[in-house]
């Protein structure tokens, strides 16, 4: 049974899989990464680190990893920034194989 994913209507259509990322948003509101999956408590659905970015989604356990960090802490945030872009491949293209159609 296929699922609906709410996204935003102005969002990047969905590249297919292997072209480089745009930010739909696809791949993250269908099935957290095993990053989110920790952050986000469950395997399905919408990731919590997912978010809407000057006209694109992105993942903001990669782009502000000081807000997950403890106060004491965030002096790591660009090591760990760059940690889980590399963990979750992210810039290495779409791995996605939903089938995405616009709402009606």
């Amino acid at each position: 049974m296929p699922r609906v994913l709410m996204l935003r209507a102005d969002a990047p259509a969905k590249p297919r899989p292997g072209a480089p990322c745009n930010g739909c948003g696809v791949c993250c509101a269908e099935e957290p990464c095993p990053v989110g999956m920790l952050l986000s408590r469950r395997r399905r659905g919408r990731c919590k680190a997912l978010a809407w970015q000057a006209g694109r989604y992105v993942c903001t356990l990669v782009s502000t990893p000081q807000r997950y960090l403890p106060a004491g802490t965030r002096w790591a945030a660009p090591l760990l920034g760059r940690y889980l872009r590399r963990l979750i491949a992210a810039g290495r293209g779409c791995d996605s194989h939903a089938l995405a159609e616009p709402g009606r």
